[in-house]
């Protein structure tokens, strides 16, 4: 997810995310320099489907449907202990990352109107975004003091839903995964 700035977001546009605290130590200084989206207010996070519905139509159907899809699904770990690059964007990996790709495509299934990233990419690679648009010189610095700051872990155990007011980006709400365990 971006900023108005670099993308020209309007007033209700939504995304799902996964919240990461846990990666807030290593990347917040990075994120708020190199990526947009930490600078419009989303936390560290791996996008679930973006973009999602405009938010005016999200209602308590939608919200109960969400609800639903994402109930169906239990809480899961992932691991984060090495980084990725796509041109000009540099990433930790989550892994394993077949929940997340559940979650993705059981969102994208429901609502085959919002593609993820707008049908952009015929693979969607989960991914936390620490740096984008820099040169390989800036993500080469990035990733070296990352990875003194790797690994660590994250429990997933809701999905939010991020709405852009036309200026910055906010969780307007937070849909939980079921308990605890390996299913989905």
């Amino acid at each position: 997810m971006a900023d108005d700035s670099t993308s020209g977001f309007q007033a209700g546009r939504t995304g799902l995310i996964v919240r990461i605290p846990e990666a807030e130590p290593a990347v917040r200084a990075w994120r708020e320099r190199f990526d947009p989206s930490a600078r419009a207010g989303v936390p560290a996070h791996v996008t679930v489907l973006f973009p999602f519905l405009d938010e005016s139509r999200i209602d308590a159907r939608v919200r109960s449907a969400l609800a639903g899809v994402l109930g169906g699904y239990h809480a899961f770990d992932l691991r984060f202990e090495s980084c990725g690059r796509f041109p000009g964007v540099l990433y930790v990996v989550p892994g394993p990352d077949a929940q997340l790709r559940r979650l993705t495509e059981a969102i994208a299934g429901r609502w085959p109107e919002a593609p993820p990233y707008g049908g952009q990419f015929t693979e969607v690679v989960p991914h936390l975004t620490v740096a984008d648009g820099q040169d390989d010189d800036v993500l080469d610095e990035i990733e070296a003091d990352l990875l003194g700051e790797l690994p660590f872990t994250s429990r997933v155990s809701s999905v939010d839903l991020m709405v852009h007011d036309g200026a910055k980006w906010e969780r307007r709400e937070s849909f939980a995964l079921r308990g605890t365990g390996a299913g989905g």
